[in-house]
Order: C-alpha cells, then structure tokens, then sequence
C-alpha cells in the first residue's frame, strides 16, 4: 500500500484543490498550465519551457509506461529526454499508475520525481481545474502539503526564466569539414531540434541566449524555444536585430518565434491559457494545407503590429493567434509550433528542410 501524504493545490482566486502526494514533498509555487496531450510525459517534463511552471495533464491516466533511462549520446545529448532535467516545479493528475510498463521503460514516474526533488499530485480532478483555467486563464498557485509551511505566490514570468535554462558557454556538435555551421541561439532548446539539425548534416554551434554572434562565421541562424515572458530577453532581441541586416537565413521555434518577430519590430502578448498539447491545427497562410501540430508556450505575436516586411507565415485554426512569421524578401522565418515534435505528430519536420536547403 503506497504511503500518500495529503497535499492541496491552492490558485490565486482562492480555488483549492485536494490530492494525494506521489512525488517529491516539498511546497512550491508558480504559474498553473494545463496541457492536453494524451501522452509523452517524459519529454514534456523535460521541455525547458516549462521552467517555473506546474503541469495539469488532462488526460486522466499517467505513469503507465514508466519513463525511459537518462542516457546520453556521444555527442552529449540525451537520447530519450528533452534535456537533462526536469524543469516544471510538479505534475498535477487525476489517476496516477503505480504500476508501469513499456519496453522503454527504465524507472516509475514517482521514482524519477523524487530523484529530482520535483512535486507530483494524483487523485485531483483535473477536468475541473482545466475548466477553470480555461474560465480565468493560466493563474498563479501553489502547492502546500499537510504539516509544512505556508509558501507565497509567484508569478515565473517576472522572471527571465531563459537565462536560467540556456547554456553559459559555447558548445559545438557534428564538427566536420565542408559542412555548412549553423548557430543556434540557446533560449532553452529542447534537444531534438538539435537532433533535427544533425541528422541533416550540419555543424551546430550552440550559444548562451544574449551571445553576440555578430563576428562568428556561420550559414544561418537558428533561435530556439524557451520559458516565460520574451519581453524578458532583450539582449537576445538586439542580437537577432543586427543578423536582420544581412541575408543569412533565420529560422526560429516557438520562443523563437516571438524573439525574431521582436526584432522585426512586431510585439507579443500573453495568451489567456496557451496552447499546450499535440493536437492544435495550423494553417499556412494562402493556401489550404493544415498540420496538426505540437504546442507548448503561453504568449503569441500580434499579427496586426507586424512591420511592412513581414507577414504571417502560419495562423491557428482554432482561435486564429499567430503560429509563424516570414519576411517578404530575406530567407527569415519561424513556426510557433514544434516541428521536432517530442513528443506529437511529425507534420512539419519538413521545415527542417527547408532551412538546411536556404543554407
């Protein structure tokens, strides 16, 4: 019999919620989001852009496959995870497994929780607290366990969350002569966009997020995903700003998205609850293709104050926000969306191949 410590999920509007403690026993606050994908917990927990934040899994059943081994490949990266951590303060679910299965397994959800001090609560119900959070919007809450102190609310986009999850120096991978070299502004990149790259035969020159590239040599330019608010990251914005001079091909993900739409003179602002999951459909903007993608961020572009260069590349079926922006005669542009996937459908990796041809 699992020995659960009782533990409550207070929000910011006063809305408590009661559940069971499978994880690391520790009270933490930070910003409630919900994601509804059906499964691929392992990568999401160590998708660096969910630094400062607590995951609501919708789909009611989690843990059953166990999560996979934290080995890494030659070349330093994980070969199963995102990175090489979990970065989300705690896992909020309706019906935890104990017991896990898969050929991939190599220890339990909880087992790996409590090795990284991270919180985990099952037995809430989560259908109710996602309606909420789609009421009000993502909220500030806090997690409190019975017998412990009292903690104060966060707010983690007051924070600039990129430094804390980028790399603080260079580090190149797949160095090889005649290749082209790309440089991958590091904002808090989840490692198959790295794996996408390599296995498309360049060099990849990973740099700290506020790195002055401007006197590197390199083919094109590649700014990733990240945490929190991207207005927290001018020193990004002002580098990409001096790459916009040239004609080099950029090509950004997600936070990157924003960051390349900053330096083009557009502004950003932050979605009610986000777009978080597998299944949130794009379409390229005119024609009638439509991917279904895979999401994970909490601000969007405001296509109205996009700059005479630009133009929407990509807009969301569903509420019609931004999903990509592209420059009307220089080989800029990016997907809000995850085209590596890691987990979620592999629709748009196809844009991988489209940056290595600009090369």
């Amino acid at each position: 019999m699992q020995q659960e410590k009782d533990v409550t999920l207070i929000l910011d509007d006063g809305s408590r919620f009661n559940g069971k403690s499978f994880g690391f026993e520790k009270p933490v606050a930070g910003e409630v989001v919900f994601n509804t994908a059906m499964m691929g917990y392992p990568e999401s927990l160590s998708d660096p852009s969910y630094a400062g934040q607590m995951i609501v899994l919708t789909f009611p059943l989690v843990g059953n496959y166990g999560v996979p081994s934290r080995e890494t490949c030659a070349n330093g990266l994980s070969r199963f995870m995102e990175s090489d951590r979990i970065h989300p303060l705690a896992i909020i679910v309706c019906d935890y497994s104990y017991e896990y299965s898969h050929w991939n397994a190599a220890s339990s959800l909880a087992d790996w929780l409590k090795d990284e001090k991270i919180v985990g609560i099952t037995g809430v119900d989560t259908r109710a607290l996602t309606k909420l959070l789609r009421e009000k919007g993502s909220m500030k809450g806090k997690i409190l366990f019975s017998g412990m102190e009292d903690i104060d609310f966060v707010d983690p986009n007051l924070i600039n969350q990129v430094e804390r999850v980028s790399c603080k120096e260079v580090i190149t991978y797949g160095e090889g002569k005649g290749k082209k070299r790309v440089v991958l502004v590091d904002c808090g990149v989840k490692e198959n966009i790295i794996r996408c790259l390599l296995k498309r035969g360049v060099v990849v020159d990973r740099v700290p997020w506020n790195y002055d590239f401007s006197n590197i040599n390199y083919d094109g330019l590649f700014i990733t995903n990240g945490p929190g608010d991207p207005d927290t990251c001018d020193a990004a914005v002002q580098n990409i700003r001096k790459a916009l001079n040239g004609s080099k091909p950029i090509f950004g993900i997600c936070m990157g998205n924003q960051l390349l739409a900053k330096a083009g003179g557009a502004k950003v602002y932050k979605l009610k609850y986000g777009h978080r999951g597998h299944n949130q459909p794009v379409r390229k903007v005119g024609t009638n293709q439509c991917f279904i993608t895979s999401q994970n961020h909490g601000f969007a572009v405001d296509n109205s104050t996009l700059t005479a260069d630009w133009e929407p590349l990509f807009i969301n079926m569903n509420d019609g926000t931004n999903e990509g922006i592209r420059h009307k005669t220089k080989p800029f542009f990016s997907a809000q969306f995850h085209p590596e996937a890691s987990s979620g459908p592999l629709d748009t990796e196809f844009l991988f191949d489209d940056f290595v041809k600009l090369l």
